[in-house]
């Protein structure tokens, strides 16, 4: 299916409970006149750690090389996780335009900000170690979902996630969401902007904060959500069963494409990331 913008976040291509295989089969369905890839695409921080990188990681890295090879023009907003690429920002790699944010117009004429959301989260800009350890705790709460959701399905029982129970139940971590989401409509307004999209979070949303349009594409971690703007305007946030059963787009266009990622990423990985601030900004196309 044709749309207008297709925005993903938080793939976290690297990390052994990124819903790869999910996302592969998602991206073959749908054709983005403009991709936005939403920050934590790939997970620098798991391959630093134990440098993991399937096949799979691959061939959805094939595929959004095959919808910029049929005219796609794709952004990528560096995110936390993938703060190894901010360096490097602002920045066009191979006719994929890199940046810390981008301005998106809509077809009403909205100003849509496109945003990771770390800048938001005190905890990443002022003490990492603190995140760091928050993300060791993640990735703890996705291990016992593994185990739980084997157990489901041998029951014939659906998926079922543990840790956004936590998110939802714990009274810090509902204060922690409310909080970021305030403070991005609040930078939101002060860029002249009329809407957000945004991912970090994990928290896929769509939902009006202090006279902003508040759009969060989730993850590809649990919810595998995104973000889909068609072509008459309208925004849909759709998971991976969107389309699900609707013919594949082919990728023969991409068939002789090079993608030696797995030295390229450990290269990248090795140079000096740095928090660039402020945050710059790129108008897309």
């Amino acid at each position: 299916m044709r749309v207008r913008s297709l925005f993903l976040s938080d793939a976290h291509l690297g990390c052994r409970f990124s819903r790869a295989d999910e996302l592969f089969q998602f991206l073959g369905r749908v054709e983005p006149d403009r991709l936005y890839l939403v920050g934590d695409i790939i997970d620098g921080w798991k391959l630093k750690r134990s440098f993991y990188w399937n096949d799979t990681s691959s061939f959805v890295v094939r595929r959004i090389l095959g919808m910029l090879k049929r005219g796609t023009r794709v952004y990528y907003a560096t995110g936390n996780h993938d703060e190894f690429l901010r360096p490097f920002a602002p920045q066009t790699l191979g006719h994929v335009e890199l940046a810390d944010m981008f301005i998106h117009e809509t077809v009403d004429g909205r100003r849509l900000l496109v945003i990771h959301g770390d800048f938001f989260d005190h905890l990443t800009k002022h003490a990492a170690w603190v995140y760091h350890l928050g993300d060791r705790a993640y990735t703890a709460a996705l291990h016992l979902n593994k185990w739980m959701n084997l157990a489901r399905r041998s029951l014939g029982y659906p998926y079922w996630s543990f840790s956004s129970m936590l998110k939802t139940k714990v009274k810090r971590a509902v204060n922690f969401i409310n909080d970021f989401e305030h403070f991005v409509a609040r930078y939101t307004k002060k860029k002249g902007c009329s809407g957000v999209v945004c991912g970090h979070i994990h928290v896929p949303a769509i939902r009006q904060i202090d006279g902003v349009d508040y759009y969060n594409c989730g993850d590809w971690m649990e919810h595998c959500t995104a973000l889909v703007e068609h072509i008459d305007g309208r925004m849909e946030l759709v998971d991976h069963t969107w389309l699900a059963g609707e013919p594949e787009i082919t990728d023969r266009d991409a068939d002789g494409a090079e993608l030696p990622l797995e030295p390229v990423v450990a290269a990248v990985l090795t140079a000096r990331s740095v928090f660039p601030s402020p945050l710059r900004e790129v108008k897309a196309g």
